[in-house]
């Protein structure tokens, strides 16, 4: 049993020449082919995406069954924040707030992912975020949410982080992450700015019975053009 999942910060359809087009953030993930889809920036409602519900448009465009979305920051009209689109069966969605005070309110969408295959059915817990610009704020914000109620409740379960980690120094992995027992899916994939990626700031950490045996970012000119980071991509298989 394999899957692939991609985690994408699409900045509101809004490429690096300012224009806004979703069908390229689409193209770019079609050409992929993702069994999971986490983005941020996502917006809903707002003038700037022509008032779009990008989650849903997303989802039926490119043919993804279920979905699930999450308000973080809240605009004069409309909002952005995270979303996942999957090909499997989503259950028990959450949101953990992550927001550190007088910081940019910050979630955590929490879902568990069920795959099927030739009756079989696995399940995975998949953390999408986007964390905070401040080193402490991230330091804080990854620890509540390997602290919270949730993912201390389903802790026997496969665990999925991902999305954009704003981590430039590269901190977080060996400081936090790695002590509670999370791999990292690629070392040092350069993901932003997207044009010339110099920062590795979209990250893939995993633990239980998965290995990540492919990661990659996209580098076709359409993903240097649709947003201001990369998609990264990472192919898992189940272990024994």
């Amino acid at each position: 049993m394999q899957f692939r999942l991609m985690t994408y910060n699409i900045h509101k359809g809004i490429g690096n020449d300012r224009k806004y087009s979703l069908e390229r953030i689409e193209e770019v993930v079609q050409g992929y082919n993702p069994d999971l889809v986490l983005l941020q920036e996502v917006d809903d409602g707002v003038p700037r995406s022509r008032h779009d519900r990008q989650v849903d448009r997303l989802a039926s465009d490119l043919g993804y069954p279920h979905r699930a979305y999450q308000q973080n920051v809240h605009l004069k009209t409309g909002h952005y924040g995270n979303a996942v689109l999957s090909r499997f069966p989503l259950s028990q969605i959450e949101n953990i707030d992550l927001t550190v005070p007088l910081k940019k309110r910050r979630q955590a969408l929490v879902v568990r992912c069920q795959q099927h295959f030739e009756g079989h059915v696995r399940s995975f817990l998949v953390a999408n975020l986007h964390l905070g610009l401040a080193g402490f704020e991230r330091k804080i914000q990854l620890r509540r949410l390997l602290r919270s109620n949730r993912m201390v409740h389903d802790h026997r379960l496969p665990m999925i982080l991902g999305g954009d980690f704003n981590d430039i120094w590269g901190t977080l992995k060996k400081n936090i992450l790695q002590p509670e027992g999370f791999q990292s899916a690629g070392i040092s994939i350069r993901t932003f700015p997207a044009t010339l990626p110099i920062r590795s700031l979209d990250q893939i950490f995993y633990t239980g019975k998965l290995e990540a045996y492919h990661t990659f970012a996209a580098h076709t000119k359409l993903a240097r053009q649709a947003s201001d980071h990369l998609p990264l991509v990472a192919d898992f298989k189940w272990t024994a």
